[in-house]
């Protein structure tokens, strides 16, 4: 598996919690870029036990119409919620995502994650933000996420 940032190559260290009452909507998130291969793909199937052809199998993916194998929407899933928690850091907890697939993610790809906060929650205290991932055939997922995020203590 390959993942990378723009610069530097990987992620850089959230230095503590995102707190809640520091986060203003419209503030976007810090974009992530992730270089698909095939053993992400392939990997992230067997991972959650998707055995289908299509996700680990170049000539069965070729046979439903697919250039070759494909990311499934598990392994989407997963690398958002990364993105997400990457973000949110020590004491977020992701609540609730709810997204669409939009084009496939075939090896090769860098699928570029951005987010923007869209809404303050203050009974939870909790944040939704829209988040898409992008490849060079469009936009490959699409969709909004709920996060609980730490409150400063008051000194």
């Amino acid at each position: 598996m390959t993942t990378t940032n723009t610069s530097p190559s990987a992620p850089a260290p959230i230095p503590g919690p995102r707190y809640f009452d520091l986060v203003k909507v419209g503030e976007t998130l810090p974009p992530l870029d992730i270089q698909v291969d095939a053993t992400l793909i392939v990997a992230g199937a067997l991972g959650s036990k998707d055995y289908v052809e299509v996700h680990h199998d170049p000539k069965a993916a070729q046979a439903q119409g697919a250039k070759d194998i494909f990311m499934n929407i598990l392994t989407s899933n997963g690398l958002a919620g990364r993105y997400l928690g990457d973000w949110g850091g020590p004491g977020s907890l992701l609540r609730k995502i709810s997204f669409r697939l939009g084009v496939p993610c075939y090896p090769g790809e860098l699928l570029q994650f951005s987010g923007e906060v869209v809404e303050k929650l203050q009974q939870e205290p909790c944040v939704q933000i829209r988040i898409q991932a992008r490849n060079s055939l469009g936009e490959h997922l699409s969709g909004t996420a709920l996060m609980v995020l730490p409150v400063r203590e008051q000194s």
